[in-house]
């Protein structure tokens, strides 16, 4: 059986690469959506990943 802190260790990186994925979502949509032209805004309506 796994020890505690291994679980625990796999938990909190599963957590952190969550919040790391969706900050990065958000952050960078709410750019594209500053930057770009307000007609090409328009047709961004899909989900936008920076890879």
């Amino acid at each position: 059986m796994m020890p505690i802190n291994w679980i625990s260790s796999l938990f909190m990186f599963i957590c952190i690469f969550i919040i790391f994925m969706i900050m990065n979502y958000f952050i960078f949509n709410y750019k594209s959506h500053n930057l770009l032209p307000q007609k090409i805004n328009k047709n961004m309506n899909t989900l936008i990943w920076k890879w």
